[in-house]
């Protein structure tokens, strides 16, 4: 199974993108696409992700520092997401 995104819409938050399965490098072109096309607030929800790269661990560690919100985190994403914060 690869990377699936869905996108929602709430009053609150803005756009919420549910990210589910493997997300790889080759994923990020489309979630960068898609992030680009929204107006307001931004969050991704990463609660259903079973595999990730580190590629894709810069994107959400650059994304989180413009603004963008990584919900429902899995521990060991959140860890390797502060890990390249600190090292930018």
């Amino acid at each position: 199974m690869s990377c699936r995104i869905d996108r929602l819409l709430t009053e609150e938050s803005g756009a919420i993108f549910r990210v589910s399965g493997r997300i790889h490098a080759g994923d990020m072109d489309t979630l960068r696409e898609l992030l680009g096309r929204e107006k307001g607030g931004i969050v991704i929800d990463l609660e259903e992700v079973t595999v990730i790269d580190r590629e894709a661990v810069v994107f959400l560690a650059v994304s989180e520092n413009n603004g963008i919100e990584l919900r429902n985190c899995p521990a060991y994403i959140r860890e390797w997401v502060d890990r390249e914060k600190k090292s930018e």
